[in-house]
C-alpha cells in the first residue's frame, strides 16, 4: 500500500473525507488490500416493474415529516432500489455512480458471509452452529469455548472496542494488521484475545469475528470465500456484474465482514435471493428455518438484542416493521428486508462519518417503514 493509499485509508476510518473524496472511495479500488473476482453467471435476472411505481411516501421521524426527497438528500443517497413481490417499484443511482458502478459494501459483507455460513451448513461442510470454533480454525484463550452460533451473533463475551475513529481500539489494530498484507495476520491477531464475560454471556459488536467466520468458512469448504460465493450464489442468481472481495493478501484469507464490492442492482438481486428463503430455482439452499432465526433478535439476560446471524434487527418500535431485518454497513449501506411486505430496499449513501451517533440524518428505518406502508396503501 503506498503512503497516499494509507493516508486516505485512515482518514475513511477517522470520517474525514471530503464528499467528492467519499464518492471517489465508494466506487474505485483505492489500493489498499488485494481483492478477488465473483464471477457472475451468463444469464441476467430482470425485474419487471410494479404497477404504479412508487407512490408518495410520509417518513415520520420524533415528531417530523419528510418525503423520498428529503431522504435523498439529507441521507446523501448515491443509489437506491425498491423491489416489492420481485418487481421493480424504484430505482435511482446520483452522484455520479451508474447501473454498472460497483459500490463498496462495508458492512453489508458480514450479513452475505453470514448466509454463506447457512449453505455450507445445508451442504453438510459445516456440521453444526454448535459447533466450536476450534473445531475449523486453530485459535487460543477465549475463543476455544466459543461456538460458531455465538460468532454470528457476536455473543462470543470476548473483550473488544469496535469504535471506527480511536486508533487505540481493536477495529483500529486489526485495521493495522490487514494493511499488512501478511498471510495468517487477521487470524493471528484474533485467535488468541481474551475474553470478558463466559461465551454467550453479553454481546458486542465485532469487525474480527466476522473475520473469522471467513476463516472457519474457507477451512470448512476449501475454496475461499469469494470463490465460494461465486459459485454458490453470484453465478447462478442472475447477477448483472462481476463483483470483488478483499483479501489480507493476493493468496489470503477473504476479509470477509467488509470490502466487498458489487452493483447496486445485483445487491438487490441478494436481497431477493435472501426474501425468497434462499432459492433458487427449485433448488434450497438454506436450511429449513434458517431465516428464522438469522434475521430474529434474541435474549441475553433481561436484554433483547437487535441482531441475528450478522443481520440487523430494526428498532424503530413500528409494526410494519415486524419481522424485518436488514444488512448494514458504515456510512449508510442497507439491504432491508420484509418477508411480510415482500420488500427489499437497497441504499448505498456517502455519509460524513462511519457511525450514526455522529451524523444527522433521516431516521433510515423510518424511511422504511414509510416505503411499506405507502406500498400497503396504494
Amino acid at each position: 500500500m503506498t503512503p497516499e493509499a494509507a493516508t486516505r485509508l485512515t482518514r475513511f476510518y477517522d470520517g474525514t473525507l471530503l464528499p467528492d473524496e467519499m464518492i471517489e472511495v465508494m466506487t474505485t479500488d483505492q489500493g489498499w488490500f488485494p481483492s478477488r473476482t465473483i464471477r457472475r453467471g451468463g444469464v441476467v435476472r430482470d425485474f419487471a416493474g410494479y404497477p404504479g411505481g412508487l407512490p408518495p411516501i410520509r417518513i415520520d421521524d420524533q415528531g417530523r415529516v419528510f418525503d423520498l426527497y428529503d431522504y435523498l438528500t439529507t441521507n446523501a443517497i448515491a443509489g437506491l432500489v425498491i423491489l416489492k413481490r420481485g418487481q421493480m417499484v424504484f430505482q435511482t443511482c446520483q452522484r455520479g455512480i451508474g447501473v454498472e458502478t460497483l459500490w463498496h459494501s462495508c458492512s453489508l459483507a458480514k450479513s452475505i458471509a453470514a448466509t454463506l455460513v447457512g449453505v455450507a451448513l445445508k451442504e453438510g461442510a459445516i456440521r453444526s452452529l454448535d459447533d466450536p470454533v476450534s473445531r475449523y480454525v486453530a485459535v487460543e484463550g477465549g475463543y476455544r469455548a466459543v461456538t460458531l452460533r455465538q460468532l454470528l451473533r457476536m455473543n462470543s463475551g470476548i473483550r473488544w472496542n469496535e469504535d471506527y475513529v480511536d486508533p487505540a481500539s481493536d477495529r483500529r489494530q486489526l485495521l493495522a494488521v490487514q494493511s499488512r498484507w501478511q498471510p495468517g495476520g487477521i487470524l493471528g491477531f484474533m485467535k488468541d484475545l481474551p475474553a470478558a464475560t463466559p461465551p454467550g454471556g453479553a454481546w458486542t459488536y465485532n469487525t474480527g469475528e466476522s473475520y473469522l467466520v471467513g476463516a472457519v468458512m474457507e477451512a470448512a469448504t476449501g475454496v475461499s470465500l469469494a470463490d465460494y460465493l461465486s459459485d454458490r450464489i453470484w453465478s447462478r442468481a442472475g447477477m448483472a456484474m462481476d463483483a470483488r472481495w478483499w483479501s489480507e493478501a493476493p493468496d489470503g484469507l477473504t476479509i470477509s465482514g467488509s470490502g466487498m464490492n458489487a452493483c447496486l442492482g445485483d445487491y438487490a438481486r441478494f436481497g431477493q435471493f435472501v426474501l425468497e428463503g434462499g432459492r433458487i430455482g427449485d433448488e434450497h439452499l438454506l436450511p429449513d428455518g434458517w431465516l428464522d432465526e438469522a434475521g430474529a433478535p434474541y435474549r441475553i439476560g433481561d436484554r433483547m438484542v437487535p441482531y441475528g446471524y450478522m443481520w440487523w434487527v430494526p428498532e424503530l418500535p413500528d409494526p410494519i416493521l415486524a419481522g424485518s431485518f436488514q444488512a448494514e454497513g458504515i456510512y449508510g449501506q442497507y439491504i432491508h428486508v420484509n418477508p411480510a411486505e415482500e420488500l427489499v430496499v437497497v441504499v448505498a449513501s456517502a455519509r460524513s462519518k462511519p457511525g450514526y451517533r455522529r451524523r444527522l440524518e433521516i431516521n433510515d428505518d423510518a424511511f422504511f417503514a414509510a416505503v411499506a406502508r405507502a406500498l400497503r396503501e396504494a
